[in-house]
């Protein structure tokens, strides 16, 4: 009996001519936490989607062998037969059915005549819930009650739920916090333990060197090769070289050449209220300001207010009762939606490119022009095609999105290459203040450098750009100055020397224990 649960061997898959797979072989061992990297684009979801029949059998060339058996998967119901369930990087769960529901959904738990008998559901979804760490969760509230954090664990136990042998998570850490990262990747190997083996796909190669076993790089479709732990160095350096084919000595490109300017963006005395319980302030008299050619960071944990602030600002997206001012180029203006937002040369990229940021249907071309249409591209009410087709060509070469053409469907994009497409969006409409809320949340470290560029080229043009980063390392990598904002108030200020992951919390505890 061989030691491999799963051997893909030469799969080769093509869209519309394009070899998205190469010739690509993976192993994986029983009971393993086996991992794969590589760049955005290099096919490691496409791999996963023809394992799990999301792709099917016939439309890939090469053989899945699963427990000495050749697969030939038709659709996802063929695999999961066969104990391989994949959790996407999108949840898929039913947000307004309960718990118990959405952990059985698809496969109800039936009485002999077909009906669902809900006593045994709700009994073995909290048994299902207990091996993922939630024994104590109520089964029968709404799930979207829950945060993503549990969501996520319930999209295990969703899996645990049919007899799981094989279990593929896609990002499973991309939304999570550090607490809730750390939480979901201690079930995982409690999961190892009770003989599951996993895939798991993440850019975050700190988590990748605690959980995995093996490590298989992919590469423009490509197998490049599989590190063992306790063989292989497993230093995130060494898997960056193996992700983007060589060594890279700076994950954050040096800003040279950028004068510091006056201040052309000011918030004061920014108080908002949430947009359902008007007793409820979310933001306490916030006060920032930010030159030109200045990038500034709003570092904070996860809820501490910082999309809230953002949004609220970009043409008062979100929130109740909002006062304060702000003042651009030294004078106030309303901000009283996102049009006057836009035509006040403010941008803002959300932190859900897919929800917020894009038209996943339609082409990159249509989702670079939108936001800056009504200004840019249109005369009388009329758009010229043409100047579309021109400006979405020079900046598809100017940040390098990698697609066939600007009439490819931006849902067929890698993450990295959606991001981009959000960046050229707002950059269109020529702001002269950009707000990136998490810029670089689930892309690879190439495809991040390359954002980091994108910011330092708009810093040296005398933009004024603000980014909100969960990453601690990226918020100090990339920002002159950062403010730490904590429970909806400005809790520190740090200049780009004293800027210490250290001295970040040390700001949020001081603030914790003022308001004890």
């Amino acid at each position: 009996m061989s030691d491999y649960i799963l051997e893909m061997n030469h799969i080769t898959k093509e869209f519309s001519g394009v070899k998205a797979l190469d010739d690509v072989n993976l192993k994986v061992k029983k009971g393993e936490v086996h991992a794969l990297c590589g760049e955005n684009g290099a096919g490691k979801s496409t791999l996963m989607n023809v394992l799990s029949g999301v792709y099917p059998y016939g439309t890939y060339s090469g053989d899945i062998v699963y427990k000495g058996e050749i697969g030939k998967f038709h659709k996802i119901k063929d695999s999961e037969a066969k104990g391989i369930v994949i959790i996407h990087q999108e949840l898929a769960l039913s947000p307004h059915l309960s718990v118990a529901e959405n952990v059985f959904l698809g496969n109800e738990q039936c009485s002999g005549k077909g009906v669902i008998d809900w006593t045994r559901t709700r009994a073995k979804a909290a048994e299902m819930l207990a091996k993922v760490g939630l024994e104590n969760e109520d089964v029968n509230v709404p799930v979207n009650s829950l945060g993503v954090g549990k969501q996520q664990l319930i999209e295990i136990a969703k899996a645990m739920a049919k007899d799981v042998e094989l279990l593929i998570l896609d990002e499973p850490t991309a939304a999570l916090n550090d607490e809730e990262s750390a939480k979901l990747l201690e079930i995982m190997l409690e999961l190892k333990k009770q003989g599951v083996t996993m895939i798991i796909i993440s850019h975050k190669l700190n988590e990748i060197s605690y959980v995995a076993d093996a490590i298989t790089v992919i590469r423009d479709g490509h197998t490049i090769e599989t590190l063992t732990k306790g063989v292989d160095d497993f230093s995130e350096d060494r898997i960056i070289k193996g992700m983007v084919g060589r060594e890279m000595t700076n994950r954050y490109p040096i800003r040279e050449g950028v004068t510091i300017g006056d201040t052309i963006f000011e918030v004061s005395n920014w108080n908002v209220y949430h947009p359902e319980d008007p007793e409820r302030q979310v933001l306490k008299d916030v006060n920032i300001q930010v030159k030109a050619g200045e990038v500034v960071g709003l570092a904070g944990l996860m809820g501490a207010g910082r999309t809230e602030f953002a949004m609220s600002v970009f043409g008062k997206s979100y929130g109740q009762k909002i006062s304060g001012t702000v003042r651009l180029n030294g004078k106030e203006v309303d901000l009283k939606d996102v049009r006057t937002a836009i035509d006040n040369k403010l941008a803002y990229v959300s932190e859900d490119r897919k929800g917020n940021g894009l038209v996943l249907i339609d082409d990159i071309k249509r989702n670079m022009t939108m936001a800056a249409l009504r200004n840019f591209f249109s005369k009388n009410g009329v758009v010229d095609a043409n100047e579309e087709i021109v400006k979405a060509e020079e900046y598809k070469k100017l940040i390098n999105v990698k697609a066939n053409s600007i009439d490819q469907t931006v849902g067929s994009l890698s993450g990295g290459n959606q991001q981009k497409v959000v960046l050229a969006k707002w950059m269109l409409t020529q702001p002269d203040v950009l707000i990136l809320d998490e810029p670089t949340r689930g892309i690879d470290v190439g495809a991040k450098y390359e954002i980091y560029c994108v910011i330092n080229d708009l810093a040296k043009a005398g933009k004024a750009v603000i980014i909100i980063s969960s990453e601690m390392p990226e918020i100090i990598g990339t920002c002159d100055r950062l403010y730490v904002i904590n429970e909806g108030h400005i809790a520190g200020e740090l200049a780009k020397e004293e800027m210490t992951q250290e001295k970040i919390m040390g700001c949020i505890m001081a603030d914790n224990r003022k308001g004890a």
